[in-house]
């Protein structure tokens, strides 16, 4: 894996706290107080560092990522929308992402052989359950032409490595 060279000069601490945040935090009640004893800075340093990548647009977000197999949410799919020309692609994306079944929501360029511009990742219990969502938001977006793709099995899924 080639090593992020970025505009930011980092210290090899601060490489080893990045390193370690991007992947599964500590199991414990204080994830960054572990990790900092884990590479010989102060929580406050690691908590400090953080901060300031993300006020510097460095990191645009940080949060929890859901195994939604591993969670009861057995079947997904992905499913390619045909939002017209003359409908608001940008409402309509926001009204599919703001659900909660919906993990990931894209706008892409369409083509002739496949008109479908706004892609969702859709989550369910059941394979009738996604259908039952996907029809529900076919009826609210106003969005009538679809193609649902659901998924056979799960190959990859880690988050993105910089250090």
């Amino acid at each position: 894996m080639q090593e992020y060279q970025g505009l930011f000069p980092f210290t090899a601490a601060e490489k080893a706290a990045l390193r370690m945040v991007q992947g599964d935090l500590p199991d414990c009640s204080d994830p960054y107080a572990e990790i900092a004893s884990r590479i010989g800075l102060t929580e406050a340093e690691v908590l400090t560092l953080l901060q300031q990548l993300k006020d510097q647009g460095v990191i645009r977000r940080f949060g929890a990522t859901l195994r939604h197999q591993q969670a009861g949410y057995g079947d997904n799919a992905m499913v390619a929308w045909h939002v017209d020309q003359d409908q608001d692609l940008d409402a309509i994306g926001k009204l599919m992402a703001s659900r909660l079944e919906i993990s990931h929501c894209y706008q892409r360029r369409n083509c002739q052989a496949w008109p479908f511009n706004l892609y969702t990742m859709v989550h369910a219990r059941s394979r009738q359950e996604c259908l039952d969502l996907v029809a529900e938001l076919a009826k609210v977006s106003r969005v009538p032409r679809y193609q649902i793709l659901f998924s056979r099995s799960e190959l990859k899924k880690t988050s993105m490595a910089y250090f």
